[in-house]
């Protein structure tokens, strides 16, 4: 929750990161290829059979998004490294769901479409928790971003990432007006 001159505005936090790191992988994508950082232990995921061939014929395109695989035995594959800026990521988590959202896609999408899929779930898995205590300094981080960032008004989902009570609508709630 923040104040502003004209009233409050209440952000959904996960919501708000999770917008702010997806644009910043498609920046990243875009221009120069998004930046990897090595597992000091590589994390072996037991994605069965299909998952675990269709990430391996990804793997090319996983890895210019920063995430390294390669199989493991059958119906598995290790991650050897991730994108950078998503930090400490739910390892486990996110290539499951990567596994998934491939047999959804198919072949249906386009490249361009299956790489923000892709994005979205890099973002998605990595963004600050609801109900995390933020310190002061992350908040004001967090809301200089959005004011920076292209379309961080909604997630990546659609929804809104906050919403603005301006003094008006407050005097209202209080039956000021």
């Amino acid at each position: 929750m923040a104040q502003t001159d004209q009233g409050v505005v209440i952000v959904d936090q996960h919501a708000a990161h999770e917008r702010l790191l997806h644009e910043k992988l498609k920046h990243q994508l875009e221009a120069d290829g998004v930046k990897r950082q090595a597992l000091l232990l590589p994390e072996v995921v037991e994605v069965g059979e299909d998952g675990a061939r269709r990430l391996t014929q990804r793997a090319a395109e996983l890895a210019d998004m920063g995430l390294v695989l390669e199989p493991f035995g059958l119906g598995a594959v290790v991650v050897r490294e991730t994108p950078a800026l998503l930090g400490e990521a739910d390892i486990q988590g996110l290539v499951r769901d990567l596994a998934d959202e491939l047999a959804e896609m198919g072949d249906h999408l386009s490249l361009k479409e299956k790489v923000e899929e892709v994005c979205g779930t890099l973002a998605c898995h990595t963004s600050v928790r609801a109900g995390r205590r933020l310190t002061v300094e992350e908040m004001n981080a967090l809301l200089r971003q959005m004011e920076a960032t292209p379309h961080s008004g909604q997630c990546n989902h659609g929804r809104p990432t906050y919403v603005e009570l301006k003094l008006a609508d407050i005097e209202r709630l209080f039956g000021r007006r």
